[in-house]
């Protein structure tokens, strides 16, 4: 679609340790059927090396059409350099844990603090998100357990499967309406040299004269 069909871009990271099914949450998101619950086997990914990215266009709950570019980042310790660089232009994260494995669950802070440390406060809107709760019968993090870290860190949690599409669509729209009302409340704020959001297109009356936006406010 044209970069005409939207109004602003949204740039997103999936963060957590390596092999909690980022690019299987990210895969389900961008091409499975919406609202499908038919099981799907877990894709045999291999570990993403660094930083690769996807894209979506969502129609806010509340708002206009906005772009999401998604970015999956490595979990693994050797490529932290590299994805490290990427946080300070990201406006929404979803740390993501795997719900059968404790470590990753202990490691959502740690996550959490590397952002804060190169952005600083009031820059990015958070989620937690429990994936692979299909697995109930192995599952070592319970829904409580999850939703006390959440609170303490000042963000919701939501549990999803991508191999049952299961609220996979709620945690991005979740965390995309979330952005959108933190923008309207004025709890971002937008700098010109800042990518986290960008202005990509406006509407405007037919004749009305075209004007430069602002870097420092946005329309969405």
């Amino acid at each position: 679609m044209a970069a005409g069909g939207y109004h602003c871009q949204f740039r997103i990271a999936l963060l957590g340790d390596a092999a909690v099914g980022k690019t299987s949450l990210l895969r389900r998101y961008v091409a499975g059927a919406p609202g499908s619950c038919e099981p799907e086997p877990e894709p045999d990914t291999a570990p993403t090396v660094g930083v690769e990215f996807y894209s979506r266009a969502l129609q806010l709950r509340t708002g206009p059409r906005v772009k999401l570019q998604l970015w999956d980042t490595a979990g693994q310790e050797r490529f932290r350099c590299i994805t490290r660089s990427f946080y300070r232009n990201m406006v929404g994260v979803l740390l993501v844990f795997d719900m059968t494995n404790r470590k990753s669950f202990e490691h959502i802070p740690d996550w959490y603090q590397e952002v804060m440390a190169t952005q600083g406060p009031d820059k990015a809107v958070f989620l937690l998100v429990g994936h692979k709760s299909d697995l109930q019968s192995i599952r070592c993090v319970s829904a409580q357990e999850a939703e006390e870290l959440a609170t303490s860190l000042g963000m919701s949690f939501v549990e999803t499967s991508a191999r049952n599409n299961s609220n996979v669509d709620l945690a991005f729209d979740t965390l995309a309406d979330a952005i959108q009302q933190a923008l309207q409340q004025g709890d971002i704020k937008l700098e010109e040299d800042w990518g986290g959001v960008r202005l990509i297109y406006k509407t405007q009356s037919p004749g009305a004269p075209s004007r430069k936006q602002h870097p420092g406010s946005c329309q969405c």
